[in-house]
């Protein structure tokens, strides 16, 4: 993921004072460093509130993603246009940088309130839209845009921006001042990756957004007050900011083949890495699992990585202009070790698999990035501006390229190589370079010791690709189904078959699954119409409930998990045929808050574990809200909860006693986990005889199908025997927040549990 800027210490002349350079330069890696941290900052929770608002879907995450790349690269051009058109007549750069930065900091107000109107408008003006449709997503996809790009713009603009303050400032040298800024803000970047969930934890999303704000403003008032400051004199090459560039003849020192496709490689630079993080997280998930944390990390690892990468740039890559040909062909294979760390058969720690698999490849991407922008901007903004541009627009396609085209066709070792096969042609060229070339010394010739090199470099990465097997293959027996979303396994015979979404097992057949639809509808004052169920899973619940005879409306995420029904249950087929069936392929929180249906029942069981990334967005005041309002005066929501630390489960208590006036909490069969039942009306103290009377004969016969007890009633008996109270859980921890949208108590849990995430 590309950052704003990066910038390179600049020679000093004699005449120039060395002290008030080194001062100079301190500002500015200061005032990108943090503005590196807020970015990031923003780009986490500005995310996460737009999922709230429209949907958790893999769709509107790469639309919030694209938007907010899109700003980035906008605003560098917009920008780099500027200095380039009017730079002569700009009297203060370090205002207008003061001026973006106080635009980025109005953003942490304003993007939330945007989003909440952009749903307010779907909600009414495009009520008609359905909501599956590619029509929605486009009404939201404009929605988002309009509400991020503008200010992502800002962000964007920040990179000329400080580039034509350091070139204006005559104390200062110009030339690789994009790297410099681009190393500070890279490492803000790391820090904002981590630092802010726990804030979150803390302060909730708000607050942490207005933190946020803050750092904003003291960087404009900073930038403000050094504008008031006279800037040295001496003799330099900066004495024009708006001169014409002299990359070309900087990039003569090149292989024509590198000075002349620059542009194509920073394309590819940001096609591959962010293409590639999108295949990390499916292929590091079944060890790190699904928690803020484990994608945190992986961003993390990332920028550390990179900031790495840039330092050594930094440090010594400016200094020698000697061909490398060979750095392709290590970018080639250290792309594809990721290969090998995600390797079921490795045994190496789960925490060591990412840094180990990823940090190589960030590295080198972090030195090349900003060797290939100097080398084509010479220090001009307008130049680095379009350099950067094209970066971000190789970001924007990365993610929707791996998302869309590779990962729902093909295996996630086979969707790395085709992410890392531009490397390989670009090394190639420069192998081939001397064998083709009809100017002498225009390539490097073609030693013993290169080619040697070379074939050792092929054969690794090749064996890596052939050699090497995915957590897919770990499963003996196993139906794999591939598609956007998720890759998805229904592995095991009999009654140990179970789900794996992503390598992480969802459901399993278990008689709690039954209990979640039939204890609901019995406990009713009249017979049931219609239920709605929020995740598929198996279909065990959704099965269970058209046993009663009536309409279920079964919502899932993910694509490929209702299409293997058939291996969990013989009828399957069957059932989906049914007119009272209805499967849905949405967000279930979006569905719930834009359908027009009432249901008597409405079942929720959440994918595991508690602190999964989202899942806090099915426990929220805000969620017990929405299901309010689609619920008949007398319905029940049936909502399981599956067990955490203590104030996970409190808060999830405290947010639906907030929200019903009627609450009654169950444990389940085997002690696991707890079955919440929800009204807007008194909830009956039914016997469990007569909970037995009230089923039809098909639903009694599928509650016991799998026991434990071998009739209904007993089956009953045993659930009510284990009420417990909430208003007692509530006690146990009375400063534990109701769970709500902008406090995800159950997913940022860091700071209480020292470091051990609850599963």
């Amino acid at each position: 993921m590309p950052a704003k800027v990066r910038i390179l210490p600049s020679r000093v002349s004699e005449e120039r004072p060395a002290g008030s350079e080194a001062g100079s330069q301190r500002w500015y890696f200061c005032f990108f460093f943090i503005s590196g941290f807020c970015s990031i900052l923003y780009e986490l929770i500005w995310l996460r509130l737009a999922m709230a608002q429209f949907g958790v879907t893999t769709a509107m995450v790469s639309i919030v993603l694209s938007s907010f790349m899109a700003g980035l690269g906008v605003g560098s051009l917009a920008a780099g246009r500027l200095v380039r058109t009017y730079g002569q007549h700009l009297t203060s750069p370090l205002r207008l940088y003061a001026i973006a930065e106080l635009c980025i900091a109005c953003s942490a107000v304003v993007v939330p309130l945007e989003l909440r109107a952009g749903r307010y408008l779907l909600e009414h003006v495009g009520s008609k839209l359905s909501l599956s449709s590619s029509g929605y997503y486009v009404a939201a996809g404009l929605c988002l845009a309009c509400s991020l790009i503008p200010w992502c713009a800002c962000m964007g603009a920040t990179i000329p921006l400080g580039m034509f303050a350091i070139r204006s400032d005559q104390r200062l040298d110009g030339q690789y001042s994009f790297s410099f800024l681009y190393l500070a803000n890279v490492f803000g970047a790391v820090l904002g990756a981590m630092v802010p969930l726990l804030f979150v934890e803390v302060w909730g999303f708000t607050g942490t957004l207005r933190l946020g704000m803050l750092l904003n403003l003291a960087i404009c008032g900073a930038a403000l007050a050094l504008a008031r400051k006279p800037m040295g004199r001496g003799n330099n090459n900066n004495d024009d900011p708006t001169r014409p560039d002299t990359s070309g003849q900087a990039s003569r020192t090149w292989c024509p083949a590198v000075a002349s496709g620059t542009l194509w490689l920073l394309f590819a630079t940001g096609l591959t890495s962010m293409g590639m993080e999108v295949v990390w997280i499916r292929q590091f998930t079944p060890y790190v699992g699904t928690f803020v944390y484990s994608f945190a990390t992986i961003l993390a690892i990332y920028l550390t990585a990179t900031f790495v990468g840039s330092s050594i740039y930094r440090l010594r890559g400016r200094r020698h202009n000697n061909d490398a040909s060979l750095l392709w062909l290590f970018v080639w294979l250290a792309a594809l070790i990721p290969l090998l760390t995600a390797d079921w058969r490795v045994e190496i720690s789960a925490w060591l698999r990412v840094p180990l698999g990823i940090a190589a490849f960030s590295g080198l991407l972090g030195f090349i990035t900003p060797r290939l922008v100097d080398r084509f901007s010479d220090g001009d903004p307008n130049r680095a501006g379009i350099g950067y541009a094209v970066n971000v627009a190789g970001c924007i396609l990365g993610p929707l390229f791996a998302g869309f085209v590779l990962l729902p066709h093909i295996d996630e070792r086979y969707a790395l190589a085709i992410l890392a096969l531009p490397w390989l042609l670009v090394a190639l060229s420069f192998l081939l370079a001397p064998a083709f070339s009809r100017q002498p010394g225009s390539a490097t010739p073609l030693t013993a010791r290169r080619v040697l090199a070379s074939g050792v470099i092929l054969c690794a990465s090749f064996a890596l690709i052939a050699m090497t097997r995915s957590y897919v293959q770990r499963v003996p027996v196993a139906q794999v189904r591939r598609d956007s979303t998720a890759t998805v396994i229904a592995a095991g015979q009999g009654m140990r078959k179970a789900l794996l979404v992503n390598g992480i097992g969802m459901t399993i057949l278990t008689p709690v699954t039954k209990i979640m639809a039939s204890m609901p509808l019995a406990f009713l004052d009249h017979p049931p119409q219609s239920a709605l169920v929020i995740c598929f899973g198996m279909g065990t619940t959704h099965r269970s409930v058209l046993s009663w005879g009536i309409d279920s409306t079964a919502v899932e995420l993910v694509p490929s998990v209702p299409a293997l029904f058939w291996y969990y249950h013989a009828d399957a087929p069957q059932l989906l045929k049914s007119p009272r069936s209805h499967v849905v392929i949405d967000d279930g929180r979006r569905f719930l808050e834009r359908t027009i249906g009432q249901y008597d029942v409405i079942v929720v069981d959440p994918p595991p574990p508690i602190g999964a990334a989202g899942s806090s967005l099915l426990y929220s005041r805000e969620f017990y809200s929405a299901a309010q309002k689609r619920l008949r005066p007398d319905g029940i929501l049936q909502e399981w909860f599956p067990g955490g630390d203590m104030m996970t489960a409190v808060s999830v208590a405290r947010a639906l006693k907030e929200s019903f006036p009627y609450v009654r909490g169950f444990v389940g069969i085997g002690g696991w986990g707890i079955h919440y039942l929800a009204s807007r009306q008194p909830i009956p103290n039914r016997s469990a005889a007569d909970l037995a009377k009230r089923m039809p004969p098909d639903a009694a016969a599928d509650l016991v199908e799998w026991g434990p007890f071998p009739s209904a009633e007993q089956q009953f008996a045993a659930m009510l025997r284990n009420e417990i109270s909430i208003d007692w859980l509530i006690a146990q921890d009375p400063d534990a927040p109701a769970l709500q949208d902008d406090r995800p108590v159950n997913e940022y849990s860091l700071l209480r549990n020292k470091g051990h995430l609850q599963q």
